[in-house]
């Protein structure tokens, strides 16, 4: 079973920058938003010839790839998808036409499958899902910030249900950090692994992560 994480945030955030210091050679981007990277250098990097990289918002397409990175590219130890929005709004656009509930209900499970068969893949290897992050608000001005979806239908199934760990991206003073629990959120980690706030690098995050199920100091 992978390891599949989560991070969510408003753009600018800093969501695509915390990868900035993953092993190239040992992770794979599926650029689902087709913008690029967002740090000096990353052509060099991730590209088709280090066959690394891939722009497609294509749930059929990405699941091909998740296929081959399991059994093929036995060296990938990181498969990040940028971001899961992308893939939603693609498989809206797709379903246009269609004028009935139907619609929103097949939206709902093409993610649905989507997510869950990233939990199938091979023990080492962990998935990074992307997400952008949609914050509502009430009269007497509570607000929450959960992963932005398309349809009541995703609403209803909660998509943060699918991972065991939900960092959301945001700017404090001027640093970029990840929130690691819920504070008006849906940011979540496993217990007792992070602190409240920690450092903007999906790197550190990965390596407390594997110390953590293995009970390493």
């Amino acid at each position: 079973m992978s390891r599949v994480v989560c991070i969510m945030g408003e753009s600018g955030a800093g969501k695509t920058t915390s990868l900035r210091n993953l092993d190239y050679k040992t992770t794979f981007i599926i650029d689902a938003d087709r913008k690029g990277l967002s740090w000096k250098g990353w052509k060099k990097k991730y590209n088709t010839e280090n066959k690394n990289y891939v722009q497609t918002s294509n749930v059929g397409a990405i699941e091909n790839v998740i296929s081959r990175i399991d059994t093929d590219f036995k060296n990938i130890k990181v498969l990040v998808i940028d971001t899961i929005n992308a893939i939603m709004v693609d498989d809206e656009m797709a379903r246009m036409k269609e004028k009935n509930y139907d619609k929103w209900q097949d939206l709902a499970t093409c993610i649905w499958r989507l997510i869950s068969k990233l939990h199938l893949l091979r023990d080492d290897l962990t998935v990074v899902c992307i997400a952008h992050s949609q914050t509502d608000r009430d009269d007497s001005g509570f607000y929450f910030t959960r992963i932005k979806t398309s349809g009541k239908k995703l609403d209803k199934i909660v998509l943060e249900s699918k991972f065991t760990t939900v960092l959301l991206a945001k700017a404090v003073d001027g640093n970029y950090v990840f929130e690691t629990y819920a504070n008006h959120s849906t940011a979540k980690s496993p217990m007792g692994c992070f602190d409240k706030e920690i450092p903007n690098d999906i790197k550190t995050v990965i390596e407390q992560l594997i110390k953590y199920e293995n009970d390493e100091e």
